[in-house]
């Protein structure tokens, strides 16, 4: 018989339909710090504050979403040795493009997690991870030379 102290049982699959979008957003989040690592590749060292500051942000939201599953007695998703690029990035314009793609990517998993999510602290989280990858979006999306900057619903498709 476990008592109120043991840890929760460690389990592969994910308990609930909040823990499994939390491990989509998880996935998101691994996809996009390695992602920025090609978007600052591509841009002059001069240029990367913004590569870096959101690489930093991506893996804080990482550390912490494999700490709440952790809690959760999930084990988190692990993150991949490489990713596949949706086109090549050979400009400072394809690279902010590929970060707009990353942020997108981000803002739909964390739209998902808020549609699945039971717990307040999961929608708080939700929302100002939603709210922080749409402001990175819109600067993204500026140096990209895409109009409209902003999207009205950050995480579904855009008509």
């Amino acid at each position: 018989m476990a008592d109120d102290d043991s840890p929760p049982a460690r389990s592969t699959a994910p308990a609930t339909a909040e823990d499994a979008a939390l491990q989509d957003a998880l996935a998101a989040a691994h996809a996009a710090v390695w992602g920025y690592g090609v978007v600052g590749a591509a841009l002059p060292v001069r240029d990367r504050g913004p590569v870096d500051d959101a690489r930093a942000a991506h893996r804080d939201v990482r550390d912490e979403l494999i700490a709440l599953l952790d809690s959760r007695g999930t084990d988190p998703v692990e993150t991949r040795a490489a990713y596949a690029l949706p086109f090549p990035v050979l400009s400072a314009i394809d690279a902010a493009v590929l970060a707009v793609t990353l942020e997108d990517g981000v803002a739909s998993a964390w739209t998902w997690v808020l549609d699945q999510a039971t717990e307040r602290a999961t929608r708080e989280m939700g929302v100002s991870v939603l709210t922080a990858t749409e402001l990175r979006a819109v600067g993204w999306r500026a140096a990209a030379g895409r109009t409209p900057v902003t999207s009205a619903f950050p995480g579904l498709p855009q008509p």
